[in-house]
This record gives structure tokens, sequence and C-alpha cells, in this order.
């Protein structure tokens, strides 16, 4: 890994299981829809692997024709129960703040639908912390695709770059990273596996958004 030497301008996270865990709700309601289509669920594990991709760029492979119709029922079992399940990570809140606090833009990209994704923060009140928070649909492509990025950078007066850290907790946030030339930084508590990232290495890998904020301090 190559750390970077100077602070970000901006920072773009992910959402689920970056600022959130999130990862017991998408499994519910995914299982539910996989039994609903005579499939077999994936066990949570299995979930946390392979749930990376958007709706529009996942869901064709598994439900074929009728993956519009499966992503309706995945989204009538989310909304069921998204927000009583809401549970964010340790500090995020404090860390987001004292970003803000110190000048840095923030933004958010997420494959989740952006509706969901911005009813979520406002419930938590971290509205208030984010510049632009974009959610599968809002572009005309999504994460990994830089349309997402462009558009969390509007009005901020601030380009892709290597001074916009891109920060998430899976290989399709590196990947993001890459295709829209800024920083990588996985943020999660488990170490990288020998080449999980192969292809899209994270700069820097940090436990949690505490530790982001103080690698920062260090710049």
């Amino acid at each position: 890994m190559i750390l970077p030497k100077e602070r970000p301008t901006a920072i773009i996270f992910d959402w689920d299981n970056t600022l959130i865990d999130s990862w017991t709700t998408i499994h519910q309601a995914l299982s539910a829809t996989f039994t609903a289509y005579d499939l077999t669920p994936w066990a949570l594990d299995e979930t946390r692997v392979r749930v990376q991709k958007s709706m529009r760029d996942s869901f064709p492979a598994l439900f074929g024709d009728r993956w519009e119709e499966a992503g309706e029922h995945f989204y009538e079992q989310y909304d069921a129960i998204h927000i009583k399940t809401l549970t964010p990570l340790a500090d995020v809140e404090t860390t987001l703040g004292g970003l803000v606090e110190q000048g840095i833009y923030l933004a958010v990209v997420s494959n989740k639908k952006g509706h969901y994704l911005r009813k979520e923060a406002t419930h938590l009140g971290w509205n208030k912390f984010f510049g632009q928070i974009v959610g599968a649909l809002d572009a005309d492509q999504d994460k990994p695709a830089v349309e997402p990025v462009t558009m969390a950078l509007n009005g901020s007066g601030i380009e892709t770059g290597t001074h916009v850290w891109f920060a998430g907790d899976s290989n399709i946030d590196m990947e993001c990273a890459k295709n829209a030339s800024c920083v990588p930084v996985l943020v999660r508590e488990k170490e990288p596996e020998p080449f999980e990232f192969k292809d899209h290495p994270p700069s820097v890998h940090v436990s949690g958004c505490l530790a982001l904020s103080k690698l920062i301090d260090t710049l």
C-alpha cells in the first residue's frame, strides 16, 4: 500500500457496512426474495461476499427476465424493516462531524437505491454532513462507474483526482476509486486477504471511521 502524503480535499463514502451495519437487513430481504422465487437463499457469509453491485447490475443474472419484479419484492421486504434495524457503526457520527469541521467535503456514493439511502441518512440526522448523497439509479450508471462519483462532487467545485479519497469496505469501492482516479481507502476491521484486491488494491486500510480520522490528523 502507498499511503497518501496529503490531506484529502474531499472524501466520498460508501454507505452500507462502511458507515452503517446493514448486513442483517439486506440478508433478510434477499432471503425472502430468493424464497419467493424458488431459489435457495444464501448463507449470511455468502451474502457478505456476493452483494456488491447495484440491483440493475446484479439481479438480471439471479432472476432473469423477472429481475425487476424480484427487485420490487426485495424492496417491499427491505422497506418494512430498514429503518428499525438501522445501526450506525462505531464513532461514525463523531468522525463525520469532525471532518466537516476541518473543511473536508463529504459525500456518499452507494449502490443502494437513492430513495432509501437518503431516507436512512435523514433518519440518522446525517444528511447535514454530506454535500451529495448518491444512490443506485441516480446517475446514468452505478458504482463502479465514474458517473456517480462525478455527481457526488457536483456543486463542490472539486473534481476527481488524488485529492479525493473514496472510502468503502468492498472491492467494488476500490474499483470505483480507481476508475475515478481517487485514492482508494479500505474501511473495515478485517485485514485484506492475500490477492483479495489484486486488481484494485487499496492505498490505505483502516479499521473504521475513527481510524480514518486519526490517519488524516497525521498528514
